[in-house]
């Protein structure tokens, strides 16, 4: 690990303190931030992470404490006034609009009016490519923002911040969507902002890349700050036991479970529309199956087809040794079939609807009665899953929108479970949630599974397709190229399968 470039200070936060209603979100919390450094901010899901960043950002004010911007004491910290303190923030979610090209979008809070209100494109233009070659980015300035990937569109709000002359840049879980090969230019470009003396704030779940790119990692805790060290200094198990405040041993809690017969049988399926083609799996009763893969290899496709979203057009879908033709959701909820999401905020839960009525959308079939929905029976679900799976909620009239990463894809889990399927398809279902939450999420997989529950589980990460899968099935191009033993499973192995080569 490089030594920190300078000792010059950017950004400190001392003794910052914010409550909600008497709910103490920050305590006392400190954290600084260097030129030249990448400093990681880590945390479970409510430690306090968001709250800290809104008031550096000016999006809330803090009660107390003090916070210096580039020499800057801030006294009255809004977001117009952090921006021209430098300090600019890149979210999971890019915030570009998406019917305005990439130069519109670079250009908005960086321009002023011209003569007449007018606008110099030739300049607009000249500028944004500018600021798109400084990070390396290779995008048409005349591109709609809408039809970038989510890697170009981080790119894009990494060159307007430049524009913005950013000095302090917050990322927050920017790897959370991206591949490996994504996730790798990413890096490259904070180190070269690195380089250039800019500090960045990197947030993230993703306990294993921290030591490629952060220089030092403060952890909070219950909203106060546990310890700030080098990362040279800390091992990933030891940040989860500063992070949740316990020894944490069991990340992947599997189960041995005997496994039973055969329920969800794939014969050469395909699907041409998915470019999804001869794929032959079985998952049996009591048994994880994981499915790895690099990205478009297939692995979400493949899903979409099973559940019927888009149905397969070749092969045979198999269930308990019968022969099922699923053209829709429907017939494959009917059929026992359970599907969650990779995608929990766009198609796992509704964010404005209360978490009672997203935990029984799936079953509205058998609550609604012949004039109206049985709403005593829906509390009554809702309440039961809410206390089984642990939800931290007040009250299960919230809205979604008001829970924690974890906590929404419990609800998103809690739906397809009230149908009682027998099997049961999850897709990155621990994608941007924290440690502590990741292992409740593997919990419930490994109790689901003790039931007699069949999962088949898409995962990018490997270490939970290792620790958590019975069999692992990888994906290239559209088919399964191979099928590994959960003992003698590799991350070399899954990975030489992936990029197509021949197992010894």
């Amino acid at each position: 690990m490089e030594k920190l470039l300078t000792d010059t200070i950017l950004l400190r936060a001392t003794n910052i303190s914010k409550s909600y209603a008497g709910v103490h979100a920050l305590r006392n919390v400190a954290f600084e931030l260097r030129a030249g450094e990448v400093h990681a901010l880590i945390g479970e899901n409510g430690a306090g992470k968001s709250t800290l960043i809104k008031i550096i950002t000016g999006a809330i004010e803090r009660d107390n404490g003090e916070i210096e911007i580039n020499d800057h004491v801030v006294t009255n910290n809004s977001p117009r006034m952090a921006k021209s303190l430098g300090v600019a923030a890149i979210y999971q979610q890019p915030a570009l609009f998406p019917e305005l090209s990439v130069a519109e979008n670079i250009a908005l809070g960086l321009e002023k009016a011209g003569l007449w209100g007018r606008v110099n494109w030739p300049e607009r233009r000249r500028r944004a490519s500018e600021l798109l070659a400084r990070v390396g980015a290779k995008i048409d300035p005349a591109a709609e923002a809408g039809d970038l990937s989510m890697p170009q569109q981080q790119l894009v709000e990494i060159a307007r911040a430049l524009g913005a002359n950013a000095r302090v840049l917050i990322m927050d879980e920017p790897t959370a969507s991206l591949s490996e090969e994504d996730t790798q230019n990413l890096f490259h470009v904070i180190r070269e902002l690195r380089g250039q003396g800019a500090g960045v704030i990197y947030i993230s779940h993703r306990l294993e890349e921290l030591p490629e790119i952060a220089d030092r990692v403060t952890v909070l805790r219950d909203g106060r700050t546990i310890g700030t060290h080098l990362i040279q200094a800390v091992n990933r198990d030891e940040l989860i036991q500063l992070m949740v405040g316990r020894e944490l041993s069991a990340v992947f809690p599997k189960k041995a479970v005997e496994l039973r017969d055969v329920v969800l049988e794939l014969r050469n399926l395909g699907c041409s529309a998915l470019r999804v083609a001869g794929v032959n799996l079985s998952v049996r009763a009591g048994e994880i199956v994981g499915l790895a893969g690099l990205v478009g290899a297939g692995r979400t496709e493949l899903a979409r087809a099973v559940f019927g979203l888009t149905p397969a057009d070749a092969g045979e879908i198999l269930l308990r040794g019968k022969s099922v033709r699923l053209q829709n959701p429907a017939q494959a909820i009917s059929q026992g079939i359970a599907y969650v999401p990779e995608d929990r905020r766009q198609h796992g839960v509704i964010l404005d609807m209360a978490i009672r009525a997203n935990i029984t959308l799936a079953s509205l079939a058998w609550l609604a009665g012949r004039l109206s929905l049985d709403f005593r029976r829906e509390r009554e679900i809702a309440a039961d899953y809410t206390r089984r799976f642990s939800i931290k909620t007040p009250t299960t009239y919230a809205p979604v929108s008001t829970l924690s990463g974890g906590n929404q894809q419990k609800v998103a889990l809690s739906r397809w479970l009230v149908t009682k399927p027998s099997v049961l398809i999850l897709d990155e279902p621990t994608q941007g949630i924290d440690v502590g939450a990741k292992s409740e999420i593997h919990a419930l997989m490994s109790d689901l599974a003790g039931q007699g529950v069949a999962i088949l589980m898409i995962s990018s990460e490997l270490p939970e397709v290792l620790g958590m899968s019975d069999r692992i099935a990888v994906m290239r191009a559209g088919t399964i190229v191979g099928i590994l033993d959960g003992a003698e499973a590799t991350q070399e192995r899954i990975l030489g399968l992936a990029l197509g080569h021949r197992l010894a």
